[in-house]
């Protein structure tokens, strides 16, 4: 297998596993046992109320939550099982890596990528563009943070 795509698949790898890990631990620090319906709920209040978004940016929010929701399955059951971490460590049962498994699963995976990926753009386009300037600028500044908590102040 050429170099860069052993690097390609151990990076990507690396990512789904810990955005997985990071996703679950999410969950179980919180307390949060529910289903995805409830936790995209919570989201957008916490959100929402941050951004203090009316009823419409709510409605667009939660469309692009769905989105992404449906992406993450899509991630997720894209190779069969499930579970990216049982699917990764399939490619070292052996006594040699599983070249032609991995180039299938970073095949898969790039598919579900690139697939589900016009509908989110444009989810979140909606929801961003719908939003006034001040609420905008929280935006950038969340990001600009990178993704830590939203700030206490006004």
């Amino acid at each position: 297998m050429k170099h860069w795509i052993k690097r390609t698949l151990f990076g990507f790898a690396g990512a789904a596993m810990v955005a997985g890990s990071i996703a679950g631990c999410a969950g179980q620090r919180h307390g949060w046992g529910g289903d995805s319906a409830d936790f995209r709920a919570k989201m957008v209040e916490r959100v929402g109320s941050k951004l203090e978004l009316d009823a419409n940016q709510k409605q667009k929010l939660t469309v692009l939550a769905e989105k992404l929701q449906a992406q993450r399955e899509a991630m997720r059951g894209a190779g069969g099982s499930g579970d990216p971490r049982s699917q990764f460590k399939a490619l070292f049962a052996g006594n040699k890596l599983d070249q032609a498994g991995a180039a299938r699963l970073v095949d898969e995976k790039t598919t579900a990528v690139r697939n589900g990926s016009p509908e989110i753009i444009a989810a979140a386009a909606d929801f961003y563009d719908n939003l006034n300037a001040a609420q905008q600028q929280k935006v950038r500044d969340f990001m600009e943070r990178g993704g830590r908590r939203w700030s206490h102040r006004g």
